[in-house]
């Protein structure tokens, strides 16, 4: 384990006892990349909501969690994500889904903490081009790449087989590569159409992603890639 899943882990298991301050580090730790999956479903100006209710069930359950770090981002995430179709559901939205991802199954998972890649990205650059892709890619690309979870742990949190999991990150690191390699993804037209008003605030359609920025996220995406070539 290490050593930052491992002071998770503790901070998960002071926080189940009432120690507040643990509590105060788990939500430090897991919140920012928490609110990033929240904003891939229900956009940016109501992510904040959202996560605040997925918080509120967190810390009413969390006595009856059991597990480590892993296994807390995962039953996290999870709680975050019927939240936010909870949220759709009411809006009478429907999340975008993407469609059959078969003939790739078998191909090598895209996908995995990448901590290094995903900071030459940039936070704020990156949810500007995953906005840009197909619901399923997002949320797959997303939970295994920021909030950190392996393929079984992110198909537990989508109901869907780790082969899918795979496969929907697969496309989505590959056409995020495709849109840095266009600009950054930049005024992009392609994917998702109802990214809403976080592409916006996260500058897409700026042209900041030439010259120098694009080729910088180009290397976060290549860097990437080659990095979780290993879970298959």
């Amino acid at each position: 384990m290490q050593g930052d899943d491992a002071e998770l882990t503790v901070a998960v298991r002071a926080a189940q006892d009432g120690d507040e301050t643990a509590f105060r580090t788990v939500y430090r730790s897991v919140h920012p990349r928490l609110l990033g999956y929240v904003r891939t479903l229900v956009g940016d100006a109501e992510a904040e909501d959202v996560a605040s209710e997925a918080w509120l069930q967190i810390a009413r359950d969390l006595e009856r969690f059991s597990g480590d770090a892993d296994r807390f981002r995962g039953w996290a995430a999870r709680i975050a994500r019927n939240r936010a179709l909870d949220h759709i559901r009411m809006r009478g939205r429907r999340p975008a889904i993407g469609g059959d991802e078969s003939e790739l199954a078998a191909r090598p998972a895209d996908a995995d903490t990448a901590g290094e890649a995903l900071e030459a990205l940039g936070t704020g650059r990156t949810f500007a081009l995953i906005a840009q892709l197909p619901q399923d890619q997002a949320e797959a690309v997303v939970l295994r790449v920021v909030v950190g979870l392996d393929a079984k742990s992110a198909a537990g949190v989508l109901g869907k087989r780790p082969g899918a999991v795979r496969t929907a990150a697969h496309r989505g690191l590959r056409k995020l590569a495709e849109l840095v390699t266009a600009g950054g993804g930049t005024g992009a037209t392609t994917g998702r159409t109802d990214a809403g008003p976080h592409d916006r605030a996260q500058g897409g359609g700026t042209g900041s992603g030439t010259g120098a920025s694009g080729a910088s996220a180009s290397a976060g995406v290549t860097q990437l890639r080659a990095q979780t070539q290993k879970d298959m």
